[in-house]
């Protein structure tokens, strides 16, 4: 996830909103087997898996603010692009710089409603502000990484003598050979997957620079935060009264440190981390901030959306002889996607409402809300 902010307000941009999502739209590839501006040599995408972000900021793509904003800088230490097999490259070659499909997205939003003041102000938002959130991934690559591994992990399951609760899961002592390859790979994809926002985020800041006439600098853009949510990292957390080093594992959840973490950037450490919660397309999406009860009770973490209340199929029957995009254009939305299903499997109704949630985790103390965020344009893959 990773969500900007600019100078713009929603009335200066409402009459201009649908332009724009068609501007954002052809100059952003998006969806499955969608090839990007910037074509890699095999020798650069092993250059982006083990530097991430940094690889295109030094290509111009962004300035150091942006890693300083971006969890672990960018970059997690430690990739190995021998652990990424070809077909995983080979899927991630012409890949950099697109949006992915399914729940991924960029959404052009206002801030409706500031809930932290002081919060919000040190993230510079404020209330009628236009934001730009972003979520996707590593595309081709880290799904190839996936396949690649599920396999090796759960025959190192076997040969471990671990016993698993869930089919789903597949497991490897940490320090086994097994787990060290893939641990490479998956922060190898991680990178891959920060470089990906951070090309994105740049395409976003020169479109609207077009579209608007005006330059980044004069929009004022930059970046809020980009935070991951589906990865395991090693950190240390107090357990019975202990330091300890863990793997904490975040898959459908999301970082949220504490203020004061060394971590954070100097300029949020008085605050906390800026937590990103987005929703569904047609109702809204959430900035929170980081607490000492997420350190102590949830390992600094935190829900990462609303989730599911619909699969796919249950949601393309719901929406037979709906026009889905009719609907969000009635509540001021303008749309558009790549696919000829995403519509339908995404629709609002698919998902739980996530200011729901977020009242849940708020009062739950592992979080608290700052904004929130309303959707105005969307691009699906």
């Amino acid at each position: 996830m990773r969500l900007l902010r600019s100078n713009l307000t929603r009335g200066e941009v409402l009459q201009r909103m649908k332009d724009l999502v068609g501007v954002l739209y052809n100059g952003i590839p998006s969806g499955v087997g969608s090839k990007g501006a910037i074509s890699l040599s095999l020798d650069d995408e092993r250059r982006i898996i083990q530097r991430g972000a940094r690889w295109a900021v030094e290509q111009g793509y962004g300035s150091a603010d942006d890693l300083d904003k971006t969890e672990s800088g960018g970059c997690i230490e430690g990739a190995d692009p021998a652990a990424i097999s070809d077909k995983a490259l080979q899927r991630g070659k012409n890949q950099q710089g697109t949006l992915g499909s399914g729940n991924h997205f960029l959404e052009i939003q206002y801030v409706s409603e500031i809930f932290d003041e002081a919060a919000a102000t040190a993230f510079g938002l404020f209330k009628g502000q236009i934001t730009v959130m972003i979520h996707t991934g590593s595309r081709g690559l880290g799904h190839q990484v996936c396949t690649d591994y599920l396999s090796t992990m759960e025959k190192a399951s076997h040969k471990y003598g671990i016993r698993l609760y869930d089919k789903e899961l597949a497991a490897a002592p940490f320090n086994s050979p097994e787990a060290e390859l893939y641990f490479s790979a998956m922060k190898g994809a991680a990178n891959y997957a920060w470089a990906n926002r951070q090309l994105i985020m740049h395409r976003t800041m020169e479109v609207f620079a077009k579209a608007l006439g005006a330059s980044p600098r004069d929009l004022g853009m930059s970046l809020v935060y980009d935070v991951a949510h589906n990865i395991a990292k090693v950190e240390h957390h107090t357990v019975a009264g202990k330091k300890r080093s863990l793997v904490v594992h975040r898959k459908g959840a999301t970082r949220a440190f504490a203020k004061g973490h060394p971590e954070l950037p100097d300029s949020y450490k008085h605050i906390g981390q800026p937590v990103l919660i987005p929703g569904d397309m047609g109702r809204a999406s959430y900035v929170l901030t980081g607490t000492e009860a997420a350190m102590s009770e949830t390992f600094g973490s935190t829900c990462h959306g609303a989730g599911r209340i619909m699969s796919r199929h249950k949601a393309i029957k719901a929406a037979k002889g709906r026009a889905i995009w009719r609907e969000l254009q009635d509540k001021g939305i303008s749309v558009m996607t790549a696919g000829k299903t995403t519509l339908a499997e995404e629709m609002p109704e698919a998902y739980k409402d996530v200011s729901n949630v977020v009242e849940i985790v708020h009062n739950a103390g592992i979080s608290r809300k700052v904004a929130m965020l309303k959707p105005l344009g969307v691009i699906k893959g």
